[in-house]
């Protein structure tokens, strides 16, 4: 499907933060979010995209450039990509993404996370985030309630870049990020993880 490296390269930036204590963020908006982006860097520059999260139900709905979108649910560990062109449906378990590359959760442990200021994104103040790890380092902008507005990192040979040019705090419908029931569903091989973003 031709939206799923986009959404891989996504994947692997950080995620939305809250600050904890001590400094150190929390993963995940607090309250429901519509954010149109654009890619500033990596492979797929110049594209735009939309996320958005539905908070009660731990679900993030990704509409990248083309005829399909995904979602990713946190609950689970399941990224469901949608593609409307074929009416088909492949749901995948995170072990399916290749190394280097996640869903969204918790930082690792040794994580270290430096303020580094603020700004204003799309019109929405944040707080600037250094932050860096065994497998990555990079920025991010983050508001006080939990939404990544600028994120740029790199892990390993992946990189990749977005900013937001638009903010919803929208009630999101539940029905958006669900797959259409009378979709096909395909299966990845067991045993198969995905390519590479870009390979």
């Amino acid at each position: 499907m031709r939206a799923l490296p986009l959404l891989l390269i996504l994947a692997s930036l950080p995620a939305a933060a809250q600050e904890r204590p001590q400094g150190r963020p929390v993963f995940l908006p607090t309250r429901d979010v519509d954010v149109t982006y654009k890619v500033t860097g990596g492979p797929a520059a110049g594209a735009e995209l939309r996320m958005a999260w539905l908070v009660a139900e731990r679900k993030l709905r990704v509409e990248p450039p083309g005829p399909g979108w995904g979602i990713l649910d946190l609950g689970t560990r399941r990224l469901t990509m949608v593609h409307e062109g074929t009416k088909s449906v492949m749901e995948l378990p995170a072990s399916a993404l290749p190394g280097g590359l996640s869903l969204p959760t918790e930082p690792p442990a040794d994580a270290k996370f430096t303020r580094a200021g603020e700004a204003r994104v799309a019109g929405v103040a944040c707080t600037i985030w250094r932050y860096e790890d065994a497998r990555a380092k990079g920025e991010a902008c983050l508001t006080a309630d939990g939404v990544m507005l600028r994120s740029s990192g790199r892990g390993g040979n992946q990189s990749g870049a977005v900013e937001a040019t638009r903010v919803s705090y929208a009630k999101q419908d539940p029905k958006r990020f669900r797959p259409p029931a009378d979709y096909r569903p395909l299966q990845l091989p067991e045993g198969l993880r995905l390519p590479l973003p870009g390979r």
